[in-house]
């Protein structure tokens, strides 16, 4: 090797353009993309060999030493790091053979950049835990006697990073923006996509410049607003990077107007995408990792662009109350507010399709709901339903209060009274369920006095699991309430004495009047339940964190869809009675085939069977001993078996309601869509007398919805009986809670 002698000393160290430097087979020198290695500065240092010559210089190892060229850092993949130092070292490990070169060229570009050529892996084994050479695969290069004399003189490394941009995020000179504000975002958006942070040096209408925010970096952009025209254009721009990027997980620049730009699509087509799922999409797609309120607050952002802010929601009510009641003729939609602050106090809302349907086709029954709302500002939406023929349910009256309290619920049954008092002549004697809280009782007590108003058993049950935890005793609790007799109903009652003598002294202590079907006075047509909140809950849910206006139209639209639906299929019906009716009345014509029958008179029989013993029937009044007639508005099988023995009609023996045309009949009306919010008049209008009428304004509940998970209240075992201590708020020197749980508006 004697014309291959590779000089090290102070002058410098360079190889010539001719020179190739092999590596055997196996070994792989891993780059970072878009990173040129230089060895040493260009003016004092330079590796050279003689012109003349064919220098090879081979990976193998020399008698007396090896030249290692290694990393100071582990890496466990081939991206880049600034802080990667290029060492040469020795490394004594003698008699191993020399590796053969095959192919891979090695040389030192004109610029004093590391490069391969087109026909080398340049690569990282993805078996290797790190960039280096072991014992059996060290990279070296063979000294010569001659080279060992000189004292071997390596340069700092540098390490300079080329940053190549996404097409979609690429900055050229001369570029063009609409404003300054298109312009930050562009760039923005390639500091993002490419890891490096940026600091604003000057910012103004005609200007913009911003530089890289690691200390000593070149990287500098500048762009100016054209004369004449709005319009923003880069005029100069250093693309050169010397920094390592970022070396944390999130970015400066990552702010929360970013993060509602990146998911808006998104969330315009999925409202419910999360703030964990946008956290998780951020990470994947750009890296960088933010705190949940970041993403929490850009929903946030988005979703009040799209469906308005919640303040707006209530800013807007009266105008929508107005759309409701031009649009929908005969509608009511009245807001409340508070006097002294104009904050938003009450709202009831209730349609004419649905008030014509409820008066002319349903069943006199109706369903008393609550749900607490979702949104921004603490309030409760109160819910009115009715039945419809097939036992659906019927949507009749919306509020929404502060909270559901006495006070509240005496309002909304006073609305509910006034609404059905002014669109029917007689008032029908109602049935009315509900969880029977004391304004509930009280509203009823006081605008329908003569109506029956009875437990809803789902609420009844909860409260009775909640207090025994006993899938039996309730069991038997629903058995008892499905009772038809009062010999059946107290055989259930002792039932559960036997379990448990504590559940049967607290089932006793409610009147079986007010949920029990033997003892109940009004007529229920099967129904022990509203279950208002659990049926509809697959829409009441999503509509619920809405602002108000937005869950208002989001109900109204479930209706509308309702009614045109329901109001189709009933159109295909070919029976005289809906599907659920005739399908009771079918059963109970096969149980009356194996009974036997024998009349009285014209009205009155005696329906016997093995079974069940002797039962008598009154067709003139449509009941019958087993009470299911009356109670159900059908013929039981014993009034099937009455009614056939002389040659009747049964379906003529059912309540009207039944029937197909009454169902038609029930969503017989439409419920008109309401045009945009844009389209509204906000501004004052002339009334009729020429003068102006001032804007009512609405202002937000000053109670805000606290943050977190509601806190349950848990009974345990170990309390009943126990007497509660009283506490006191020292914020508004009321009992019953703390400070830091008070709901009091501030």
């Amino acid at each position: 090797m004697a014309d291959q002698d590779l000089v090290l000393g102070n002058p410098g160290l360079a190889l010539g353009q001719s020179h190739d430097l092999v590596i055997s087979e196996g070994h792989g020198l891993g780059l970072g993309q878009r990173h040129g290695l230089v060895l040493g500065h260009p003016h004092d240092h330079d590796l050279g060999l003689g012109q003349a010559h064919s220098h090879d210089l081979m990976l193998g190892h020399s008698h007396e030493s090896q030249l290692v060229l290694g990393h100071h850092h582990h890496h466990h993949d081939h991206g880049h790091d600034d802080g990667e130092e290029l060492a040469l070292g020795h490394n004594h490990d003698p008699d191993q053979d020399a590796l053969a070169a095959q192919n891979h060229d090695l040389g030192l570009s004109d610029n004093h950049e590391l490069a391969l050529a087109d026909t080398h892996d340049l690569g990282v084994d993805h078996n290797l835990d790190q960039l280096s050479v072991d014992q059996e695969q060290d990279l070296a290069l063979g000294l010569t006697q001659e080279m060992l004399q000189g004292q071997l003189v390596v340069s700092q490394v540098l390490q300079a990073r080329a940053v190549i941009v996404n097409p979609d995020h690429q900055l050229s000179v001369g570029q063009e923006f609409a404003d300054v504000k298109s312009c930050r975002r562009a760039i923005r958006d390639a500091a993002i996509a490419c890891h490096f942070e940026i600091q604003t040096v000057k910012s103004d209408k005609t200007r913009f410049t911003a530089k890289c925010a690691a200390e000593g970096c070149p990287w500098r952009i500048h762009a100016a607003k054209l004369p004449g025209v709005p319009n923003f254009t880069i005029r100069t721009i250093h693309e050169t990077h010397t920094c390592s990027g970022i070396n944390h997980l999130g970015h400066q620049q990552a702010s929360v107007e970013w993060v509602a730009s990146s998911v808006e699509e998104r969330l315009r087509e999925n409202p419910q995408y999360k703030p964990k799922e946008i956290l998780e999409e951020i990470h994947r797609m750009h890296g960088i990792t933010l705190s949940y309120k970041q993403a929490w607050r850009g929903k946030e952002r988005i979703m009040a662009a799209v469906r308005g802010s919640f303040e707006e929601g209530y800013r807007l009510l009266p105008q929508y109350c107005e759309q409701i009641k031009r649009t929908n003729p005969g509608s009511i939609a009245s807001v409340y507010r508070n006097f002294d602050d104009n904050c938003f106090q009450r709202l009831f809302i209730s349609f004419y399709a649905s008030i014509y349907g409820f008066v002319n086709a349903c069943r006199p029954l109706i369903g008393l709901d609550k749900t607490v709302l979702k949104s921004k500002y603490l309030g409760t939406l109160l819910l009115a339903t009715g039945f419809d023929g097939d036992g659906a349910l019927f949507p009749l009256a919306f509020g929404v209060v502060d909270e559901a309290s006495d006070e509240n619920w005496i309002w909304f049954l006073s609305e509910l009274h006034a609404l059905l008092e002014a669109n029917t002549e007689n008032m029908p004697r109602l049935t009315i369920l509900s969880d029977r809280q004391k304004g509930i009782v009280d509203g009823v007590d006081f605008n329908f006095p003569t109506a029956f108003h009875g437990f809803c058993m789902h609420h009844l049950s909860e409260s009775f699991r909640k207090e025994f935890s006993n899938s039996v005793l309730v069991n038997l609790l629903w058995g008892a309430a499905h009772a038809l007799t009062a010999i059946d109903f107290e055989a259930k009652i002792l039932e559960i004495e036997e379990i448990s003598p504590e559940a049967a002294f607290w089932i006793r202590q409610i009147p079986p009047r007010l949920w029990a079907t033997s003892y109940f006075e009004g007529t229920r047509f099967g129904h022990l339940t509203a279950n208002i909140v659990e049926s509809l809950n697959n829409w009441i849910l999503e509509a619920s964190a809405l602002p108000i206006i937005q869950m208002m139209e989001y109900l109204r639209r479930q209706l509308m869809t309702w009614f045109n639906e329901r109001r189709e299929a009933s159109m295909q019906w070919t029976t005289i009675l809906v599907p659920s009716a005739e399908q009771r009345v079918s059963d109970a014509i096969e149980r009356a085939r194996g009974y036997q029958v024998g009349r009285a008179n014209e009205a009155e029989f005696e329906v016997v069977s093995s079974h069940e013993g002797s039962v008598i029937v009154d067709i003139r009044n449509r009941c019958c001993y087993c009470r299911g007639w009356q109670l159900d508005g059908l013929p039981c099988a014993h009034g099937v078996a009455a009614l056939l023995s002389c040659r009747q009609n049964v379906h003529r023996y059912t309540e009207s309601f039944f029937t197909v045309a009454n169902y038609r009949k029930t969503y017989s009306q439409t419920i008109h869509p309401i045009p945009d919010k844009s389209l509204w008049k906000e501004s004052s209008e002339s009334n009729q007398n020429g003068e102006n009428q001032i804007a009512i304004v609405v202002n937000p509940p000053k109670s805000l919805r606290p943050p977190g998970r509601p806190r349950k209240k848990r009974v345990r075992p170990e309390d009943h009986g126990r007497v509660k201590r009283i506490v006191h708020c020292s914020r508004c020197n009321q009992t019953g809670h703390f400070r830091t749980t008070c709901a009091a508006p501030v």
